[in-house]
């Protein structure tokens, strides 16, 4: 049934099945840039994701950066991490926030080395449907395995958080075999508590 989203503050109309993208002509043209279907919206299950008006600095990434995200967000993820430490598991932030436009870079660059959209697509959500831009996603890691990779299921950390996230409203949002298609991303996990 359609309705409508308020993206990039822009109110659009969600479609219906079939008939077309529910987004803005801004990313429309994104899209067609990076080959990305005309069906994804439709194909994917993932809903628009609107950019985040109210990010906070973190403490930094394990890569040096400054990331940011929504400020209830990083108040769970602060008491989360603090909770895990107090248990003798270190909780790692490897990314936050991402603008549509970071995305839309990064699928870019991908591309430029070669590979196919559809195996970025399998691993990266299209821009506009990440939810790093709602400031509410963060990848996580942990010390002694690397960052962004399935090995990191085998850590303390993940057990920690497969036992004890959902108490901060985090959960992980692409398990194995998800109805988004999207390969399985155990430090990957999304805030649903309420938003700044």
């Amino acid at each position: 049934m359609p309705g409508s989203v308020l993206h990039s503050g822009q109110r659009v109309t969600e479609p219906v099945a079939g008939q077309g993208t529910p987004h803005s002509p801004e990313l429309d043209e994104i899209f067609q840039s990076l080959g990305i279907p005309a069906t994804y919206a439709s194909t994917c299950g993932m809903p628009l994701q609107q950019e985040c008006t109210t990010l906070v600095d973190t403490e930094l990434d394990v890569f040096g950066r400054q990331p940011r995200l929504d400020a209830r967000a990083f108040a769970a993820w602060s008491a989360m991490k603090a909770a895990a430490a107090r248990d003798g598991i270190e909780l790692q932030l490897v990314s936050a926030f991402r603008s549509i436009t970071y995305q839309r870079d990064l699928i870019q660059r991908k591309l430029a080395r070669g590979d196919s959209i559809a195996a970025v697509l399998a691993v990266n959500a299209a821009p506009g449907y990440s939810e790093h831009h709602s400031g509410r996603a963060l990848d996580i890691g942990s010390p002694g395995y690397a960052h962004l990779e399935i090995e990191f299921e085998e850590s303390p950390a993940f057990a920690w958080l497969t036992s004890h996230a959902a108490n901060f409203d985090f959960y992980m949002s692409f398990p194995r075999d998800n109805s988004y298609g999207v390969q399985y991303e155990p430090w990957h996990w999304c805030y649903r508590g309420e938003s700044s």
